[in-house]
């Protein structure tokens, strides 16, 4: 066991239980440092420069048992925006059948409410009603912001991130186009397609942004039923995680623990028409940051997700 920390978890023994910070060494949880005990991610994240320091000098002690098994919530609870880019992999686009991009190309946004679709490792995805779901996985980089900032150059905006995580980007295809729309351009429904409770499962760990030497440079996979379908790396990102910070530091103020999810690559099922059904079990893994299980029930089964 290396004595590095590798990430930050929030342990949850049982709903309405709170929240318990603990840190990841190896295979291992451990508590914290004792400045940081009884907070929560998004606390520590307030004040990240002391924190962050803390962690770089930190030195496992007590341990509290086995990352296997150990029941995690989601590592950051709740973001105050989760911002995701859409369209931003170039082997995404490609099977999509869309033109290649300019070189300029701007980066395009929407959002996903916070507190109702981000859940932990293992919570339900709960099949949304309806006869036209085409419920469909999208494995992303999440970017965890770690101070307030607007107006910041491309050149600067790693300076501002805390860390990463594993995102799931859970999409309702059938429900993205209006059939009874007022006009064209009230003709994509973005809540149906992308805001149902669940559809942001993230985890296992917090990565500080030190453990990441490059976002650009990493293996991004996803497997459904233990079938690879997504294999890629976030080197063919359209738009790179700085121009994304900074195109949305020039829309709005970034605070800390805002969570921007950067796009998904090639192998999604809106390409292949191999939709996601209940029971299916959805693995994501990106290099470095850990495995991200959910599993896909019935909206009876899974009623409002928990952490």
């Amino acid at each position: 066991m290396t004595d590095t920390l590798t990430g930050l978890v929030q342990i949850q023994d049982g709903p309405g239980v709170p929240y318990e910070l603990a840190v990841v060494v190896g295979d291992e949880i451990f508590a914290p440092p004792e400045q940081l005990a009884g907070l929560d991610l998004m606390a520590v994240l307030a004040d990240w420069d002391t924190a962050g320091g803390l962690l770089r000098t930190w030195t496992p002690e007590r341990r509290v048992g086995p990352l296997a098994g150990t029941p995690l919530a989601a590592p950051l609870t709740y973001p105050n925006k989760v911002i995701c880019a859409g369209a931003n992999y170039r082997d995404h686009m490609k099977e999509m059948g869309l033109a290649d991009p300019p070189a300029d190309a701007r980066p395009f946004f929407f959002l996903k409410p916070p507190t109702t679709t981000v859940t932990g490792p293992g919570a339900p995805v709960p099949m949304p009603s309806g006869p036209d779901v085409r419920l469909d996985y999208e494995a992303e980089l999440g970017v965890v912001i770690g101070h307030r900032v607007r107006d910041v150059s491309a050149e600067q905006a790693l300076r501002h991130v805390a860390g990463y995580l594993v995102a799931n980007d859970i999409s309702a295809r059938g429900h993205f186009r209006r059939k009874d729309p007022l006009g064209p351009p009230f003709g994509f429904d973005w809540i149906g397609h992308k805001g149902h409770d669940g559809f942001c499962p993230t985890g296992p760990a917090f990565v500080p942004h030190w453990r990441v030497a490059d976002p650009q440079r990493l293996a991004i996979r996803t497997w459904v039923n233990g079938d690879l379908r997504q294999d890629s790396s976030t080197s063919q990102m359209l738009v790179p995680v700085a121009e994304q910070i900074a195109a949305l530091s020039r829309v709005m103020t970034l605070e800390p623990g805002d969570l921007v999810l950067t796009g998904t690559p090639a192998g999604v099922a809106a390409a292949t028409g191999d939709f996601l059904k209940v029971g299916d079990e959805i693995r994501i893994e990106i290099e470095g940051l850990g495995v991200l299980s959910n599993r896909v029930t019935s909206g009876r089964d899974g009623g409002r997700p928990s952490n």
